[in-house]
């Protein structure tokens, strides 16, 4: 589920500053996400999941994301509850696909 997407760059241009194209894209299943904000309540600070696509000034064109592993040790999940986040590499790499 899509949740939002903030135009950071749009933001910026809007009140007469300039940045490369800049986007974050919230997304996430309330489904995966609310089990995993219930044993860790502190997940709740890096969910929903978010991507950052960015391009630099050279005009190359990045996706960022903090990696299911990372999430997971951050807020010491278990294994179950660490494969909710895995959708974030699935998602990337689709994204990925569809840019190049």
């Amino acid at each position: 589920m899509l949740f939002a997407v903030i135009d950071h760059s749009g933001e910026a241009n809007r009140v007469g500053l300039t940045m490369p194209d800049t986007k974050l894209v919230i997304f996430g299943s309330p489904t995966a996400g609310t089990p995993v904000m219930v044993a860790a309540p502190l997940a709740a600070l890096d969910l929903p999941l978010k991507l950052l696509v960015s391009e630099d000034p050279a005009g190359l064109v990045s996706v960022s994301y903090n990696s299911p592993s990372w999430l997971a040790e951050r807020h010491h999940l278990s294994e179950e509850m660490a494969a909710r986040l895995e959708q974030i590499e699935t998602i990337s790499d689709a994204v990925v696909a569809v840019d190049t």
